[in-house]
Parts: C-alpha cells; sequence; structure tokens
C-alpha cells in the first residue's frame, strides 16, 4: 500500500477547500440575485437606510469625470459616491466587496451601508 506524502495531503486539501468556496460563492451569488427585497427599477433612489442617505440617479456622470458607461447609475451614501460595476451577468458589485453580487444597485447600495458599519465612504482614488 502507497502511503500518501504530506504534500499530496495538503495539495489535495487545498483543492477541496478552494472547490467547496466557489460552490458557496456561486450560491451566494444565486441568493444575492435571487433577494426578493424591492429590485429597482429604471430611474431616481433617494432613500435613507439605517440612518445613511442612499441616492441613486440613473445614465451618466459620476466617477472619474463623469466617464459612467452609458446607462451606469450614479450610486451615492451620505453625498459620497460609491463605484459600482455591473457584471456581464447582470449582477452588480462595488469596491466595498467585490466578493458579493447584487441583484440591482439599491441592493448594492444597502449592503454597501451595512458593511461600512457606521465609517464614511472614502472618494474612490483615496482623493478627500
Amino acid at each position: 500500500m502507497k502511503k500518501i506524502t504530506r504534500r499530496q495531503a495538503l495539495g489535495t486539501t487545498a483543492g477541496v477547500l478552494t472547490a467547496l468556496g466557489l460552490t458557496a460563492a456561486a450560491a451566494g451569488a444565486t441568493n444575492a440575485a435571487a433577494t426578493p427585497t424591492e429590485p429597482t427599477t429604471p430611474g431616481t433612489v433617494d432613500e435613507v437606510y439605517q440612518g445613511r442617505r442612499i441616492q441613486i440617479t440613473a445614465g451618466g456622470g459620476g466617477h472619474h469625470g463623469g466617464h459612467h458607461s452609458p446607462g451606469q447609475p450614479t450610486v451615492r451614501i451620505d453625498g459620497r459616491e460609491l463605484h459600482v460595476m455591473r457584471n456581464a451577468d447582470g449582477t452588480w458589485i462595488s469596491v466595498i466587496n467585490h466578493y458579493e453580487t447584487f441583484a440591482d444597485p439599491k441592493l448594492l447600495a444597502r449592503a454597501a451601508v451595512r458593511d461600512l458599519q457606521g465609517a464614511a465612504l472614502v472618494p474612490f482614488g483615496g482623493a478627500a
């Protein structure tokens, strides 16, 4: 009977953990996309969520001197812009959390508010 080496055991463990992590991430993305909380319709959002003001405007304007892609919304938390990106599958991510996807910018902004835990949003690129 052949003994397994420590290197083989570590490699197998790493492979299993990677597969489990990818499975969990895919399940999380599916759950986030399937969350039944009021998806945003195109347009403007202006709400207070957990004491923070979320403003979302559709279309252009915004970060890096207004160089949004066509249809890219501008998301602000307490007046400061949250950099958001749309994935190829239609889900959204932000600089606050690149590892969790959201069905729309409103859900993404609410998650950012929770993740900030009261901290101020620092402008993208570190400029004050």
